[in-house]
């Protein structure tokens, strides 16, 4: 008998992709019977993945269509779960509306990675064993990409002149590795990171025991870990992208700009276009609670 597929195709991101991960958990508990096979625009995410029995780099998938489509009992997932009306109108989560959107059901999947001994030693080794002990603060200020040099995107960064007052209400007690953009604001006190492969920078992770974060790939992959972190949400959604196991904190002050020019079916680009900026202030967040 021939083998039976699922393939799910998956693109955006990495934070984005991370959350996949629960989308192909649910496809291969609703169909336990088939192979399932991704192809992700990041498959770094999916190394051993225990659901997973092949993973490609999105375009880069030679003999795909002979190996798992041509003449083979194939189901398969491809579809933008962001264009839905459930995310458009920040109903309920994008896990949620991806799985409707397949029409596949939904049990309370999760994203999840997975990390062999040596990668987990690896991040001990290298940047836990030379702070004698320190406990390490995970500090994400920016994220994502940013089409040209802007140093700052207001969405979904922190604001800029927060950023320092945290660390110095932390750097005290905590050992801060600053996980940001290359063109953006620098801090003092903190620890920038060399380039580094996308899975040793989620590998930092493991070793943090304090996390404040964004709306970017770490808080993903610390849900993904099952550890709670605080992030900051300025202009997404916590209901649409965000995870309960976190403390999701917003603004403080309120809205008083809405002249929406440029949106179209969302709110704020994730670029963030300045003339869009809500706010007549950058003092958006309680620091004590943050710090707390």
């Amino acid at each position: 008998m021939s083998e039976k597929y699922c393939v799910f195709v998956t693109q955006g991101g990495m934070g984005k992709q991370i959350a996949s991960t629960a989308v192909a958990e649910a496809i291969k508990k609703n169909h336990p019977d088939r192979k399932l096979i991704v192809v992700s625009s990041y498959p770094e995410v999916y190394i051993n993945n225990p659901n997973v029995d092949r993973v490609f780099r999105l375009g880069m998938a030679p003999y795909f269509y002979k190996d798992y489509i041509y003449e083979k009992d194939t189901i398969v997932f491809n579809g933008e779960p962001y264009f839905t009306a459930e995310h458009i109108h920040k109903r309920r989560h994008l896990i949620l509306n991806w799985c409707d959107l397949f029409k596949i059901e939904y049990n309370g999947e999760r994203p999840q990675l997975f990390f062999n001994q040596l990668e987990k030693d690896n991040a001990f080794r290298k940047w836990l064993m030379p702070l004698n002990g320190r406990p390490v603060c995970i500090l994400q200020t920016n994220g994502g990409p940013l089409n040209g040099d802007k140093p700052y995107c207001w969405t979904r960064d922190m604001p800029p002149g927060q950023t320092q007052e945290i660390v110095d209400r932390l750097k005290k007690d905590y050992h801060i590795y600053h996980i940001t953009r290359p063109n953006c604001f620098k801090l003092n006190d903190v620890q920038y990171l060399p380039e580094m492969g996308k899975r040793e920078l989620l590998s930092l992770l493991t070793i943090s025991t304090k996390r404040i974060l964004i709306d970017s790939s770490m808080q993903h992959a610390a849900a993904a870990l099952e550890l709670p972190s605080t992030v900051l949400w300025v202009g997404t959604s916590s209901k649409s992208f965000g995870y309960k196991i976190h403390k999701n904190l917003t603004p403080i002050v309120e809205k008083n700009m809405d002249h929406l020019t440029d949106a179209f079916l969302f709110d704020y680009d994730f670029n963030g276009h300045e003339v869009e900026y809500p706010y007549s202030t950058n003092q958006l967040f309680d620091i004590n609670e943050v710090v707390k």
